[in-house]
C-alpha cells in the first residue's frame, strides 16, 4: 500500500480557486469552520484521501455503516472572483511524517488546479473561555498581513509561542517554499478544552468578510447558545459545590 492514496471523483473547470484547510486542531475550531461554510455553500466532493498516516480505524455513521478514516476535498464554484476548494477530515496525520506527506499531497492537487492562495483555518488555545474570541493570523507576507489587519485579525510577534502545528502551518511553509503559494492561517481564540462553534465563528465571520460571501449563521448561532448555556450550568454547579465545601468548615 501507498503511504497516501487519491481517489479523485471529478477534474472540474475552476476560476482562480483558493484552497481552504479546516482539520481537526485545537477546540476544532478550523474543522467547525470549515465544514459550516462548505455545507451552506452545497459544495461538491472532489476527492477522498485515505494513508496509513491515520489512525488505523474505520468510524460508523448515524445509519450503522461504516467508512475508513479520511481527509476529503470539495469545491464551490461562486459567483465571484475566486471558486473554493476545501479541505476537511477526521484526522490529521499522526506522525511528522505523515504530516509532510499528507500537507505535500494536499498542494499538489491543489497546484492541479491552480490555486495561489491558501487560508488554513484553526484554534488559538488561550486555556480561558472568551465571550467575544478574537482572531489571530499569521501570513506568508506582509501584504497579506496589512490585508487581514483591516478585518481586525491581530498579528503579534511570536504568537502563538510554538508556531503553527500540523496542516495549518505546513500547507502554508511547503506551499509558499516550493509551490509557489501564498496564504494566511487565521486563529479563533479558544480555551482548547472542547469543540468550540464561538472560536469558529469569530474566524468564519473574517473569512467571510474577505471571500465576500453571504452566509446564514442561525444554525452555528444555535451551538454557541447551547454550549453557553452549558458552560452557566457547569460554572453554577461548581460555585454551588464550593460554598457547600466552605459550609463544611463552620462550627
Amino acid at each position: 500500500m501507498d503511504n497516501v492514496l487519491i481517489k479523485l471523483y471529478k477534474k472540474p473547470k475552476l476560476k482562480n480557486p483558493i484552497l481552504i484547510e479546516g482539520l481537526p486542531g485545537v477546540g476544532n475550531v478550523g474543522k467547525v469552520a470549515a465544514e459550516y461554510l462548505l455545507s451552506k455553500l452545497k459544495a461538491m466532493k472532489l476527492a477522498d484521501i485515505y494513508s496509513k498516516y491515520f489512525p488505523p480505524q474505520v468510524l460508523i455513521n448515524d445509519d450503522g455503516t461504516l467508512y475508513l478514516v479520511k481527509n476529503e476535498l470539495y469545491y464551490v464554484k461562486t459567483k465571484g472572483q475566486n471558486d473554493l476548494i476545501f479541505l476537511v477530515g477526521d484526522y490529521q496525520g499522526m506522525s511528522n511524517e505523515g504530516q509532510f506527506e499528507l500537507s505535500y499531497t494536499v498542494l499538489e492537487i491543489a497546484k492541479m488546479f491552480n490555486v495561489k492562495l491558501i487560508y488554513t483555518l484553526g484554534g488559538f488555545g488561550t486555556g480561558q473561555l472568551s465571550d467575544k474570541p478574537r482572531v489571530f493570523g499569521a501570513a506568508t507576507n506582509s501584504k497579506i498581513v496589512d490585508d487581514l489587519k483591516k478585518f481586525d485579525v491581530i498579528f503579534s510577534a511570536g504568537e502563538p509561542s510554538n508556531g503553527i502545528v500540523g496542516a495549518a502551518g505546513l500547507l502554508l511553509g511547503i506551499g509558499m517554499n516550493f509551490f509557489n503559494m501564498e496564504g494566511a492561517c487565521l486563529m479563533g481564540e479558544t480555551s482548547g478544552y472542547f469543540t468550540d462553534p464561538k472560536g469558529a465563528m469569530a474566524v468564519l465571520k473574517v473569512l467571510v468578510s474577505i471571500l465576500k460571501l453571504d452566509i446564514d449563521f442561525s444554525e452555528l448561532e444555535s451551538k454557541i447558545q447551547a454550549l453557553n448555556e452549558l458552560t452557566q450550568k457547569m460554572q453554577e454547579q461548581v460555585e454551588q459545590k464550593i460554598k457547600k465545601d466552605d459550609l463544611g468548615y463552620i462550627g
